[in-house]
């Protein structure tokens, strides 16, 4: 009895495995259009990683003493800045709006690096007024990686042969110190703004 009973609990986990592999190993294929792009595909790994385990946000683990390096904890990926880019230079607040960026970020990292960023203390969660969305901007811990995000950028311009809107680089090139005063200004005025509003709706 007992041996027919550890067959049978053998068969129904091989086959539970079995399932989830083959969910993983046919996810869903999103086409989605993008103004940019014609076309773009999107993984979404969402149901198949829930089954198998994946679905962890990415852990921030402080390796060494150094400054550098607790840095790249935080942005030693190529998605992180990015989103804090699309806030600070390209006023996208929405997960759509990042979605709509030209790197095609996929659904279920944006989630993870959204998480992150707002459990570090880096971004708030705002609802956006009048739509059943939520928004993100830049919380005053948060306003600290503008200048980071400035200097990458000019670096880029530097190296790449490539530009950001003109207008603003030729701002950066004749007053560096003035656009990073303006929009670390801009951004905690809005930051104040959505959180006093949420104050108010709670």
């Amino acid at each position: 009895m007992c041996l027919k009973l550890l067959f049978l609990a053998g068969q129904y986990l091989h086959l539970l495995f079995t399932s989830a592999n083959i969910l993983l190993s046919t996810c869903i294929l999103q086409v989605q259009k993008d103004k940019m792009n014609n076309k773009r595909l999107t993984l979404h790994f969402q149901i198949a990683s829930k089954i198998l385990g994946y679905d962890h946000m990415k852990e921030i683990k402080k390796r060494s003493e150094c400054p550098v390096s607790f840095s790249l904890d935080f942005f030693g990926d190529k998605w992180t800045l990015l989103i804090i880019r699309d806030i600070v230079l390209h006023d996208k607040h929405t997960f759509g709006d990042f979605l709509q960026s030209a790197e095609g970020i996929a659904t279920n990292i944006l989630t993870d690096r959204l998480k992150m960023l707002e459990e570090q203390g880096l971004l708030m969660k705002y609802p956006v007024a009048g739509k059943a969305r939520i928004g993100y901007c830049l919380t005053e811990k948060g306003v600290t990686t503008i200048p980071i995000v400035i200097e990458m950028a000019l670096w880029g311009i530097s190296q790449n042969n490539s530009d950001l809107k003109k207008e603003l680089t030729a701002a950066l090139r004749k007053d560096k110190a003035g656009v990073i005063r303006q929009l670390t200004s801009q951004h905690i005025q809005l930051y104040r703004l959505h959180k006093s509003n949420t104050t108010l709706n709670t």
